[in-house]
């Protein structure tokens, strides 16, 4: 298990993680942050140029992921994690990678008055020995408050939160063993199937308003958006597949077996391991059905019709160019044949 520790810079987080530690038996300290330091050494300066935050880099994400599946493996018990995450895509996509894992994420938020926090922040001295570089630290705490309280509306959803206003660092960390000890604290909910140890097959479905946008749903296990599917199970027609993701994702029972549009093979890329992937062609979806969309909360986040344009720019590369020639072989009444995202064998 992983207790994660969230809130704005200059919260506390890391004096509540090292109190907590004494507070939950079989407890290691886990900082993130020394990920993120790491990639100093690790990438070059180009690639570091390139973000304003180590967040923003995938192998920051990922390592979070498999360096504490592997110091759970190491050492058992609990991590506990503090780290600001103010973004929901970077929250899901590392919760939803531990999730695969099968650890599970107890999310805590300390959350003092903002009064309180600019003169937490103002007090702070991150280097005492270097009075220019704790100047830079709190200016850019102070500077991050914003992007903090904007994140709040989904933070106060998602995560226990703890004022901690009126509380020293020992009785916050007493109030988050408690959250956890008690259940108050719940395990996330967000879920993802275990990453796949082989080539895998999956089915997705184009579903369409009377205006030939086409549906698309945002996953909160993974980055970007996406179609209505997902693999195939063992023993299962790739058709009836999609059919039934589809009842699972958006509460809509087709009632014909959807038309294949293309079939793409997607090319091993480590740590992934590729495979086929199918589209089918779900038909327009009467104006009812799509007002009684429903999202299981653990897995999709939202979902919205788009246009070909309009999807260009919320899909990832690889899906969009599935997506363009899906709509080819609608257009044409055919099926298409790709590698890649490349149509082949005279399509």
């Amino acid at each position: 298990m992983i207790v994660w520790i969230n809130g704005a810079f200059g919260a506390g987080k890391s004096t509540t993680a090292r109190e907590l530690i004494d507070l939950i038996p079989n407890s290691t300290l886990f900082d993130p942050e020394l990920i993120g330091a790491g990639m100093r050494h690790l990438l070059p300066a180009k690639r570091l140029a390139e973000v304003g935050d180590y967040q923003d880099l995938p192998i920051w994400r990922r390592l979070v992921v498999d360096t504490a599946a592997a110091l759970l493996a190491e050492l058992g018990g609990v991590l506990v994690a503090p780290m600001t995450l103010l973004r929901q895509d970077y929250r899901d996509e590392i919760f939803g990678g531990l999730a695969s894992r099968r650890i599970a994420v107890r999310h805590v938020l300390l959350a003092p008055a903002e009064t309180i926090l600019r003169e937490r922040i103002a007090a702070r001295e991150a280097f005492p020995d270097d009075a220019e570089e704790s100047e830079r630290v709190r200016r850019w705490a102070v500077g991050n408050i914003e992007r903090y309280q904007a994140a709040l509306g989904w933070l106060a959803g998602d995560a226990h939160v703890i004022d901690t206003s009126r509380l020293g660092a020992r009785a916050v960390a007493a109030a988050v063993a408690d959250a956890v000890r008690t259940g108050a604290a719940p395990a996330s909910d967000i879920v993802q199937t275990p990453e796949p140890a082989a080539e895998t097959l999956a089915a997705g479905v184009l579903l369409f308003d009377e205006h030939d946008r086409v549906l698309l749903v945002d996953p909160t296990y993974k980055p970007g958006w996406e179609f209505p599917g997902g693999v195939v199970e063992r023993g299962e027609a790739p058709a009836r597949a999609g059919m039934r993701e589809v009842a699972e994702e958006l509460g809509i029972e087709l009632t014909e077996v959807p038309r294949l549009l293309l079939v793409d093979w997607e090319p091993p890329a480590p740590p992934g391991f590729g495979g086929l992937r199918l589209l089918f062609d779900g038909g327009r979806l009467p104006e009812g059905d799509a007002a009684r969309v429903l999202l299981p909360g653990s897995e999709l986040r939202g979902w919205k019709f788009a246009t070909e344009h309009e999807a260009a720019g919320m899909l990832p590369p690889v899906r969009y160019e599935r997506l363009r020639w899906a709509l080819r072989a609608r257009e044409r009444g055919t099926v298409l044949n790709l590698e890649a995202g490349v149509p082949v064998g005279g399509s």
